[in-house]
């Protein structure tokens, strides 16, 4: 394998995963496979195991049990470059100011003769400027991160990850959980629209972690839900790990925010809802949403499933 896409054009590819800690079974046979350039959106109800999930695809956690898991076309193993990742609780280095941090996060990806270069580090700064400056954090470059509100912190760590696509096209695929969490309704807008722009120019393969289901439905292409809540017969707090219970593709996107108003958009968030988020409608595996492939075709040419 090179540790690029699959011939087939596959990224991510999981079968028959299961993970959790001690007896405690979080993620209970996953099957999953994305293909280079979807944006996917996953959410479900709160301790299904999406940050789980995403650990083990950016390498941070070794799978317990697999009978396959491949990213980039070789086994997941550690953490590297082509995986990049966008924290709930923020990646950023508490002993450097705003602009260091957003700086760190290029230094990461650059070679030995870039960091020596004077022109290279020109270029760097100014294009970190630049990103800080869509962050609205232009007035921040010199402050420190326990200076600043959990929401500045947030936008300081996202362009720390976002500014080495745009520099290096790098990384190849993009982990972000909970990345719009702590801002303002104003703020989230804005970035979901930049980094949707950010998307539709270099077509990276993005997992987004999301509790909020219009934004799940705004950004994706197409969105998962994960949910504990798929045994009909089984009670919550006997809960035996969750599974992928919803798989469908989503409209083209419209940059635009006035798309969320319609009602096409109202009805697919109220599906995603029902699917898994509601435990009071829960699915037996023989009924989960697997019948997404021939639409899906559409959108990105090839088998989904293999």
């Amino acid at each position: 394998m090179n540790g690029k896409a699959e011939p087939n054009g596959k990224v991510v590819c999981i079968d028959s995963l299961v993970h959790g800690y001690g007896p405690k079974v979080i993620l209970n046979n996953v099957d999953l496979q994305i293909r280079k350039g979807e944006f996917v959106s996953l959410v479900g109800p709160s301790g299904c195991g999406k940050s789980t999930l995403l650990r083990l695809i950016t390498g941070q956690e070794q799978v317990q049990d697999a009978h396959r898991f491949d990213i980039l076309g070789k086994e997941a193993g550690l953490p590297d470059r082509r995986r990049g990742v966008v924290f709930q609780n923020y990646s950023l280095a508490p002993h450097l100011t705003v602009l260091d941090n957003v700086l760190l996060g290029l230094k990461y990806q650059a070679s030995i003769f870039q960091l020596l270069s004077p022109g290279w580090r020109k270029q760097a700064k100014k294009i970190s400027l630049e990103y800080l400056e869509k962050m609205r954090l232009a007035d921040a470059i010199d402050r420190f991160p326990g200076e600043l509100s959990g929401g500045m912190r947030q936008r300081a760590a996202i362009a720390q990850t976002l500014i080495t696509i745009d520099f290096f096209k790098m990384p190849e695929i993009l982990c972000m959980d909970e990345p719009y969490g702590a801002l303002d309704s104003s703020t989230r807008e804005d970035l979901q629209i930049f980094l949707l722009e950010l998307w539709e120019k270099y077509k990276k393969t993005v997992i987004f972690v999301t509790h909020d289901l219009e934004e799940a439905v705004f950004l994706g292409t197409r969105v998962i839900v994960l949910s504990q809540f798929w045994k009909s017969d089984m009670p919550a707090e006997k809960q035996v790990g969750a599974r992928i219970v919803f798989d469908s593709p989503l409209a083209p996107h419209a940059l635009s925010t006035q798309a969320k108003k319609t009602k096409e958009f109202g009805e697919m968030v109220a599906r995603v809802k029902d699917s898994g988020i509601n435990d009071t409608k829960r699915q037996h595996v023989r009924d989960f949403n697997l019948t997404h492939e021939d639409s899906f075709q559409t959108l990105l040419p090839g088998e989904v499933k293999a």
